[in-house]
């Protein structure tokens, strides 16, 4: 009879699968599904500080370098990001919840227009060129119009980052296939993104998945009345366990009693947005404390620091660590959860061995 499975077979299990053995940057994205953006750097972006773990040899910025020759687009999927062209197609041709006015959408097309005939284009030249004025973004204050209407355009997939100059995005025109108006192709394509979210962050608490799910309304807002029923459907084809008063969901055809999941001596700093800790509620229930990303909470109430890289030793997060470049070195604070290192020798190695891997990732001595 085959033993139950536990909470510590699925910890190892959601390490080991997500931080695979590091391969190229193309297959790394392809297997990930998504790569989640932010653009704070501490000490690097986080899709950057994603990617070390998981691609060979991998530099601070080498996404943004390589990004023009790899079949990648940025878009937003649960999140915005980078994720493989095969999985931006499943989302488009994207109709937005909100129909532009008949202005917005004269601009739009002039502006689409401008790249066009230009072949691509820099924000800055297409804000100076036109001139729409400001207009209220999503926070309430004043944003500029023209460079809101850039994003909607993007967002529709009118257009495309073509790749980025100094982190600036450069747009091209796009134009996605059409496809057929037609139910079950509708529900094929929900159920193969609901796929790519749950392999990214499995295995997902029920009160995980469910919000997760949901959030495919900013990924397909055409479709937002058919979610309930992927999430529906993603409930009976999906693996699923009750363990420790929880339910969990994992791919079918995944077993995380496998021995393929094993996780090494390694010390890890995760970046705030990694899939190991994303989820923080899954967090609390593996590692029985609580992170925070708490790089918008004013100063005087953080108590982890602006951006607290959880500490991965083996299977248990027993920390974290603010990191940053000053003046050209690299300045990190350890911090533990017991309030000490353990005891290990092993583990002062392993951490001083990530320190020099994250020199190494940002060019620094």
């Amino acid at each position: 009879m085959a033993r139950a499975l536990r909470l510590d077979d699925l910890r190892r299990y959601a390490i080991a699968r997500s931080l695979f053995a590091p391969t190229t940057l193309a297959r790394a994205i392809d297997r990930l599904g998504f790569v989640q953006a932010d653009p704070i750097r501490a000490p690097a972006r986080a899709q950057d500080l994603t990617l070390r773990h998981r691609v060979r040899d991998y530099r601070a910025g080498d996404l943004e370098i390589r990004y023009p020759r790899l079949p990648i687009e940025e878009d937003f999927f649960v999140n915005y990001g980078f994720m493989p062209r095969a999985v931006q197609a499943l989302m488009h041709p994207r109709s937005a919840l909100r129909t532009w006015d008949p202005t917005t959408a004269r601009r739009a097309a002039d502006v689409l227009a401008y790249v066009r005939e230009r072949g691509h284009a820099d924000p800055r030249e297409i804000v100076d060129h036109f001139a729409h004025g400001k207009v209220r973004n999503y926070w309430g204050g004043s944003s500029n119009a023209t460079t809101h209407l850039l994003d909607g355009m993007h967002y529709r997939g009118l257009l495309r980052v073509a790749r980025r100059e100094g982190g600036t995005r450069i747009y091209a025109p796009y134009e996605h296939v059409p496809i057929p108006d037609d139910d079950a192709e509708h529900r094929a394509r929900l159920d193969a993104l609901v796929d790519v979210a749950v392999r990214k962050y499995a295995p997902l608490p029920a009160r995980t998945l469910m919000p997760l799910l949901r959030r495919l309304r900013y990924a397909t807002p055409q479709w937002t009345g058919d979610i309930d029923g992927a999430i529906s459907r993603a409930k009976e084809r999906l693996a699923h366990a009750r363990i420790g008063g929880v339910e969990w969901y994992w791919p079918a055809d995944e077993r995380p009693h496998s021995r393929r999941y094993v996780v090494d001596d390694e010390v890890r700093l995760l970046t705030p947005f990694d899939p190991v800790v994303w989820d923080r509620l899954r967090f609390e229930i593996f590692w029985n404390w609580a992170y925070r990303f708490e790089a918008y909470t004013p100063p005087h109430r953080r108590k982890l620091g602006y951006y607290a890289l959880p500490l991965l030793w083996r299977d248990e997060v027993v920390g974290w660590a603010n990191a940053g470049n000053e003046m050209g070195k690299l300045r990190v604070s350890v911090h533990y959860v017991s309030g000490r290192a353990p005891r290990d020798k092993q583990h002062g190695r392993a951490l001083e061995a990530e320190l020099a891997r994250l020199r190494t990732f940002l060019g620094l001595p």
